[in-house]
């Protein structure tokens, strides 16, 4: 008995169907998609916080040995003058410890905030405050140029965290010389918020420079201290961060001279 031809209506239901269901499974290919890169961005802004967590540690031991003697010595001393300095030192320098968990911390949580007015100067500074350390130390001098009343509309969370890789990247690449790191903020021209970060450090060969913000590429990997190597992640992590925010990174280096990244960005100033 030869089985009747499926009616078209049925033909056609098949394929709504099948096209539904391919749908509803590339929308949640999509979201899953679009939940791991947030959860790389989240590992990112962690893995930064190890790499220096080595400074940190060098920083709190500098920080904690004349705590530990100015403590002991106000025990032992009857004076309330010199008691009254010790417990000054102590005080001072357990707040700049505070200072620099608060600040590295801010690196380690994720913004859940969107676009809100932010003065940039002192995203800069933090951005060099979430090293933990004092720039002068490793023969780096710093130059942050921004007006303190530069204030516009953008989402400082994220835009913090690229700027803290940005000048990750920058000591690492002057830790072997000595070197300037210039940090500036302007607004230009169509109402644009352009800010750089330059190195004098050891530059990026020309081969590479296409590459940098690709996934997983470093320049780094083959450097022998801990402080130094990188899991390519931060410059494509920050390429992304940027283009959320309908900007723009961009790159120009000269081996043996520094580096200069610049971020465009639109922004509404108050």
């Amino acid at each position: 008995m030869t089985p009747e031809p499926a009616s078209p209506n049925t033909d056609r239901q098949v394929s709504t169907l099948n096209a539904e269901k391919l749908e509803g499974q590339l929308d949640h290919l999509e979201q899953s998609l679009e939940d791991l890169r947030h959860q790389v961005q989240r590992l990112q802004r962690l893995a930064s916080v190890g790499t220096i967590a080595t400074m940190l540690a060098h920083e709190f031991n500098n920080l904690l040995t004349p705590i530990l003697s100015y403590s002991k010595f106000a025990q032992s001393s009857g004076d309330p003058d010199l008691l009254k300095t010790a417990l000054d030192k102590c005080h001072k320098n357990a707040q700049r410890m505070a200072t620099m968990c608060s600040k590295v911390l801010g690196i380690a949580v994720t913004d859940q905030l969107g676009p809100a007015m932010t003065r940039i100067r002192p995203l800069l500074v933090d951005a060099v405050a979430c090293l933990g350390r004092d720039l002068s130390k490793d023969n780096i001098q710093l130059t942050i140029d921004a007006a303190e009343d530069l204030k516009v509309r953008i989402h400082a969370g994220s835009l913090q965290q690229v700027l803290f890789n940005l000048v990750l990247n920058a000591r690492q690449a002057m830790l072997d010389r000595p070197g300037r790191l210039t940090l500036s903020a302007a607004m230009i021209e169509s109402g644009l918020l352009q800010i750089t970060v330059s190195d004098t450090g050891r530059g990026i060969r020309p081969e590479n420079l296409d590459r940098i913000f690709e996934p997983f590429f470093s320049t780094k990997e083959y450097e022998s201290q801990q402080d130094r190597r990188g899991l390519g992640l931060g410059l494509h992590i920050c390429k992304q961060l940027v283009e959320e925010q309908q900007g723009q990174i961009t790159v120009r280096s000269t081996p043996g001279q520094g580096t200069t990244f610049t971020l465009t960005l639109p922004a509404d100033q108050a």
